[in-house]
């Protein structure tokens, strides 16, 4: 990842909220076999303080590919992103770019009780259809859960070290990223409401 100003993000709450916003994470493993990449959802554990500390799952004999526990893994987490054109820009600029927001998190895996792992998918599934508008539960068959339960491996990952980087403009005068945040948010070939309101949230 490029360390560039004023791009990078170093508050741990930012780095936080992204992953809850975004938590489809792809997580990279280089054991002696190599490198194994999978894409599981992540919650950030509650009451982790100024620390990181991310549970998911890893499907069986995934956890194996990945020998977990055994080093340490990249989890990768993609936020908003798209292409930004620059006939969004003044007359004379002809280079694009795309405005991303992302984050790089080292740590190693902890595997987790069968107890703490069945209260992992209550949690995961309940974050989820809290959105609906008659949630479904785990609770509602108990006996189905822990059969389901048994094809998976619950996982902690301890966050030692991260680098996170939103690129959004920032290198730009004021009034050219509130052009870029109204193009993005108009119809057209690269309208990306989402990643505007993102910009509108990020950017003072």
């Amino acid at each position: 990842m490029l360390h560039t100003q004023p791009f990078m993000v170093e508050d741990v709450e930012q780095v936080k909220d992204l992953i809850r916003h975004h938590p489809l994470a792809t997580i990279v493993s280089a054991p002696p076999s190599g490198l194994v990449a999978s894409h599981y959802p992540v919650l950030v554990e509650p009451d982790s303080g100024d620390d990181i500390v991310l549970l998911t799952h890893f499907g069986v004999p995934d956890d194996q590919a990945h020998q977990l526990g055994r080093h340490e893994v990249l989890v990768i987490v993609q936020g908003p992103h798209g292409y930004v054109s620059p006939g969004w820009y003044p007359p004379g600029q002809i280079v694009p770019t795309w405005n991303y927001a992302n984050a790089h998190l080292w740590g190693r895996v902890e595997l987790l009780s069968e107890q703490e792992k069945l209260r992992m998918f209550h949690d995961m599934v309940d974050r989820f259809e809290g959105a609906m508008p008659c949630p479904r539960s785990l609770t509602q068959n108990e006996e189905l859960t822990r059969q389901v339960a048994t094809e998976a491996v619950g996982a902690r990952i301890r966050v030692t070290r991260f680098q996170a980087r939103f690129r959004l403009s920032q290198n730009k005068p004021a009034e050219l990223r509130d052009q870029v945040i109204e193009q993005l948010g108009q119809p057209g070939p690269y309208s990306n409401p989402a990643l505007a309101q993102f910009m509108r949230q990020q950017v003072v």
